[in-house]
């Protein structure tokens, strides 16, 4: 099998992996696959800025913003409140921070939206089950 075979077979497998999953996971879990994502993605983005894959790294950063997009719908400002409010304005500032990393090639924003994400996904992990 070719190396290119062998990687579409392996993207297809993950695909269909991925879809198995998040068909059988709970609101909480989706949220905490997000949150995965996007530190995947913004990882991703930052090799590929010190590359100079500018490209790879423009489509990083557009999935990115696409899954903090995802994050903010899943916000229930109705009956988060406060907390609701507050999430909702720093991933706004997230994706501001994105978009700055995006136009400026910067890696240090990158790893600044990248320990926002943690702390929000490790206050988010920390949930006990009985409140998922």
């Amino acid at each position: 099998m070719t190396p290119v075979a062998y990687r579409n077979n392996a993207n297809k497998y993950a695909a269909v992996h991925t879809e198995t999953v998040v068909e059988d996971a709970s609101p909480h879990k989706l949220i905490q696959m997000l949150m995965s994502g996007f530190l995947m993605r913004v990882n991703a983005a930052k090799g590929a800025i010190s590359r100079g894959d500018f490209q790879e790294k423009s489509v990083q950063i557009s999935k990115a913003v696409a899954i903090v997009g995802g994050l903010i719908d899943g916000v229930d400002a109705e009956k988060g409140g406060d907390i609701a409010a507050n999430l909702m304005s720093l991933y706004e500032y997230i994706n501001t921070r994105l978009f700055e990393a995006s136009a400026q090639n910067n890696t240090e924003i990158l790893d600044e939206v990248q320990v926002l994400m943690r702390e929000i996904k490790q206050a988010w992990d920390a949930i006990p089950e009985m409140y998922q």
